[in-house]
């Protein structure tokens, strides 16, 4: 763990958080905000409501049974979701109750084939990059770039060790405290933190606008931009 094997068999369930737009959270969007330390529900505001636009196109990796990508579609009704998934998203998620704005895709690896280059607004996921080694942040962040329009912007929330030591081995807060004492290629939760997160980012040809939002205790959530045409030449 976390190979490319081992992400496509352990999420084969289609992994869901409830209902994020919800003022009353249900058990199970408690349990993991209890967990993570802080509200889904008021994140999604300030992180996806900042920069949506009614008919934004959103590419989503990872939207499993589709409790995120339910709360996007509601955000666009003139926009386009695309999602990308090692499982066929479609048992959970049916591109036919929404009128040609959603779009899923069943991959193999990390290339993002599958989606058209200079496409979309904003690039999200959740649950995702935390399950990441370095190599496949740095293959899933450099192989995203193109497909964002020059100035689109990616939304990612990704395990932060140094919060994990300050807030979290000791509340229970969802990750096993013996990973501390085991290398990466045998947990689920590979070691990151804002630091090494900027430096993947930035060096996958990204502009961290903000390396955490500061809406959970546990994890941190980055804003990054794909830079616009002068920026690159520049």
């Amino acid at each position: 763990m976390p190979t490319m094997n081992w992400l496509k068999k352990e999420f084969s369930y289609g992994y869901q958080s409830g209902n994020i737009l919800s003022i009353f959270p249900n058990k199970t969007r408690r349990k993991e905000e209890r967990s993570i330390g802080g509200s889904y529900r008021r994140f999604f505001g300030k992180s996806f409501g900042k920069c949506v636009r009614p008919d934004s196109r959103v590419l989503e990796l990872g939207p499993g049974y589709g409790s995120w990508s339910r709360a996007i579609l509601s955000c666009i009704p003139q926009g386009e979701l695309h999602t990308v998934d090692f499982q066929d998203v479609t048992q959970w998620l049916d591109p036919n109750q929404y009128n040609g704005r959603l779009r899923c895709f069943h991959a193999e690896d990390n290339s993002f084939n599958s989606v058209p280059d200079s496409h979309f607004d904003i690039f999200w996921s959740f649950g995702v990059l935390c399950h990441q080694n370095q190599e496949h942040l740095q293959e899933i962040l450099s192989n995203a770039l193109v497909k964002l329009k020059p100035g689109g912007i990616a939304i990612h929330q990704y395990a932060d060790w140094q919060k994990l030591d300050q807030h979290g081995w000791h509340r229970r807060m969802g990750v096993p405290g013996d990973f501390q004492d085991k290398p990466d290629d045998e947990i689920w939760w590979p070691r990151n933190n804002q630091q090494i997160m900027a430096e993947i980012c930035r060096s996958a040809g990204w502009v961290v606008k903000t390396i955490d939002l500061d809406c959970f205790e546990r994890d941190s959530v980055v804003v990054l931009e794909r830079p616009t045409v002068r920026s690159e030449a520049a």
